[in-house]
């Protein structure tokens, strides 16, 4: 007996020492969700199953977590999260500035387009709305780009795609709608540092939280290249943190899993114009991760 509870506690030790970052937040996230959350179950909620059943969840409010991404890339190695796949989603709304499906590699917002392929007014589409600014006409990605550049130490640097006016016309309202950046000057170091908030209404954890993170670090880290910073936090700021009913025993599984050390992170450093980026410019090395999660319900 004596010998089972010290291999237990050996393995519990093994996984605090090599456990990444993101992999101690996400299982730290969930555990407090499922214990600690709020069941909407009984009230009227607009997602359903493909069955047409209600999709009901157990959530928290206002849940925010840390990333240091000059210390590590916060890929969870729970299982895998698909990085290329994100990032390819990440450069569709902020360099291709698309609402069209057609401008994806992948599937994953076809059930949101329309029979041309429009997912309406939203995203991408907001991203690429002009107005004046300097003199000049601009939209909000290369004002964030010129104010970091030009102005990095404004307090005014930021992204906002929920737009009330438009929300009619959106297939989905955005999950993901505000950036905010901030610049700070550490001591004794001469490059700035850039660092963001992430602001999110909305979040199913299992299947987009790590999906979310991952994609704005490489954000992050794009634009701090492209304007010579180096990189800093990554706040995430989720106001309804959900995980579905039909969700926990799969997310119950996951963080019970052995996790490995967080992966290396690689920038094409040749690269300086954030609209010559590919999904080819980033790898992700030493990437070893438990299985793939299969089969997952998903809520509409």
């Amino acid at each position: 007996m004596l010998t089972i509870v010290v291999q237990s506690w050996q393995i519990q030790l093994r996984r605090r020492i090599i456990m990444s970052l993101a992999d101690e937040l996400f299982i730290n996230m969930c555990s407090d969700i499922i214990e600690n959350g709020y069941s909407t179950e009984g009230e009227k909620v607009r997602p359903k199953w493909e069955d047409g059943s209600y999709a009901y969840t157990i959530k928290k409010f206002g849940v925010v977590n840390r990333y240091d991404l000059s210390k590590e890339f916060p890929a969870i190695t729970l299982r895998k999260t698909y990085i290329k796949s994100a990032i390819d989603e990440l450069l569709w709304i902020w360099q291709k500035k698309s609402n069209n499906i057609h401008d994806l590699h992948s599937h994953i917002w076809d059930a949101w387009a329309d029979e041309n392929g429009s997912i309406g007014k939203a995203y991408g589409y907001q991203l690429g709305v002009k107005h004046r600014y300097k003199e000049g006409m601009m939209d909000q990605v290369d004002r964030v780009i010129y104010d970091l550049k030009n102005n990095p130490f404004s307090r005014r640097i930021m992204t906002n795609i929920y737009v009330h006016q438009d929300l009619h016309e959106m297939n989905l309202y955005p999950c993901a709608y505000s950036m905010t950046f901030n610049v700070t000057q550490k001591k004794g170091e001469d490059k700035l540092t850039l660092n963001a908030i992430l602001n999110q209404r909305s979040q199913d954890i299992l299947t987009a939280n790590n999906w979310n993170v991952a994609q704005y670090a490489v954000l992050v880290h794009m634009l701090a290249q492209v304007c010579d910073m180096q990189v800093g936090e990554l706040v995430h700021v989720i106001a309804d943190a959900h995980i579905y009913d039909r969700h926990i025993p799969i997310v119950e599984e996951l963080i019970s899993r052995e996790c490995y050390d967080a992966p290396t992170f690689h920038l094409n450093p040749e690269v300086k114009d954030f609209y010559k980026f590919t999904r080819d410019d980033v790898s992700v090395d030493n990437y070893i991760t438990g299985p793939q999660v299969t089969n997952i319900p998903v809520a509409i």
